[in-house]
């Protein structure tokens, strides 16, 4: 699995250490980064002691845990608990991923969990996603069609133009893809990032979609499809298994081949 660069807890604050619960054999330690901007504090790692006796089987159990009867200022996101929302998405021993997918018995004895990478922190787990999200609304991720719609009816598809969709519509935006990207690391501001290229992909792969040209005028750039270059951490890093350098290939090959068109 990939593994990302993550601050060495030697160079952070030593932070609190919740002890262990009374008569429990079965424990675990989770090491959480912590910061809170209205402290003025510096970012530290605190140690909490999980009875895994008492506790459900994923990491999102174990957080719950935490935050319900240990230490109730501790702050990330969760929604669904299904693999659904991406809302939990953290980077969990060096590893970006989804913590109600991540199973507890998978990790080694003592977990480090840290907010996605690259992402500014708006308070200890939770991620700033407002840069993500407008990437997201760049590439106008809707049906954009200039012809009527047939009267009375939908804009059909055939199943072989539906399954050109498959591997690309059950992108949750969790942005584990994106944040283990170097190319989105040091131009996340120009780049677009492998999550919002799949979606831009998604949309140009849609047989109903009229809009192709204009899409592609607008990726058509140096920086915001171009950065990437191939080393596929995004793949490895979906939690959904879905492979957004795929669908960056075949956007480019888009491109050259309207290109050679045109020549």
């Amino acid at each position: 699995m990939l593994q990302l660069r993550l601050p060495k807890e030697s160079r952070l604050k030593k932070g609190n250490d919740f002890p262990t619960p009374n008569g429990a054999t079965n424990v675990k330690t989770f090491r959480i980064y912590r910061w809170d901007p209205d402290t003025g504090g510096n970012p530290r790692i605190d140690s909490y002691e999980v009875d895994l006796d008492d506790c459900g089987p994923m990491v999102l159990d174990a957080i719950n845990k935490i935050k319900n009867e240990i230490d109730p200022t501790l702050t990330y996101r969760r929604s669904c608990r299904e693999g659904i929302c991406g809302s939990c998405a953290m980077n969990i021993d060096g590893v970006n991923g989804l913590a109600c997918t991540t199973a507890i018995a998978d990790l080694d004895s003592d977990v480090t969990i840290y907010p996605l990478p690259h992402m500014p922190v708006v308070k200890d787990l939770v991620p700033d996603m407002s840069g993500f999200y407008a990437q997201y609304a760049s590439i106008k991720p809707w049906l954009r069609a200039r012809s009527e719609a047939p009267e009375g009816r939908e804009r059909l598809q055939s199943h072989d133009e539906r399954e050109q969709l498959d591997g690309l519509y059950e992108c949750i935006l969790c942005a584990c893809c994106s944040t283990s990207c170097p190319s989105y690391w040091w131009n996340g501001d120009r780049y677009l990032g492998p999550a919002i290229l799949l979606q831009a992909y998604r949309w140009l792969a849609d047989s109903r979609d009229e809009d192709t040209d204009e899409r592609l005028d607008f990726l058509d750039d140096a920086f915001r499809l171009f950065r990437c270059h191939t080393i596929l951490n995004c793949t490895q890093a979906c939690p959904k298994g879905l492979n957004p350098g795929r669908a960056i290939a075949e956007t480019k090959k888009l491109l050259l081949e309207r290109k050679r068109k045109a020549a």
